[in-house]
């Protein structure tokens, strides 16, 4: 004869596996938070400077033509390694020199390439946005984007 389902059994299998799912999403949630904890990816201090630069990253825009660690648009090169890429990643003075160097260059006036458009940014602006492309570059991104030969 087949055993049915009572309205008991099906409450505790109800209770049952509420309670079970409820456990393993609490492990999961501490081992998660464990894990972020202990895994700091910050390469530099989160300054005032670098937080002003995320804002001027912002207010222009500029995702919409460069990428950031593989996020954004691919319009314009990738910058989260072009501290690096310049050699200027140490000196923040020379970082901030060769960012100003670069924006007040543009647009290049070189028929036929894509050019970045003009932006009237201040000294302390063009400062901030130098800091936080170091922050950026100095950022661990455990292999985040992938390359060819990753």
């Amino acid at each position: 004869m087949a055993e049915f389902l009572t309205k008991s059994r099906a409450r505790n299998i109800f209770y049952g596996g509420s309670i079970f799912f409820v456990v393993v999403f609490v492990a999961m949630t501490v081992h998660s938070h464990k894990y972020v904890v202990e895994t700091s990816t910050a390469g530099m201090e989160l300054s005032e400077a670098v937080v002003h630069g995320k804002h001027i990253w912002e207010e222009n825009s500029c995702i919409n033509c460069h990428s950031l660690h593989g996020e954004g648009a691919y319009f314009a090169p990738e910058v989260g390694n072009v501290m690096t890429r310049w050699g200027v990643l140490e000196d923040p003075e020379d970082a901030f020199e060769t960012l100003k160097g670069w924006i007040e260059a543009q647009p290049s006036g070189t028929e036929g390439r894509r050019q970045m458009p003009r932006y009237e940014l201040t000294d302390e602006d063009i400062r901030g946005l130098a800091e936080f492309l170091r922050w950026a570059d100095q950022t661990d991104t455990q292999g985040w984007p992938p390359t060819e030969a990753g």
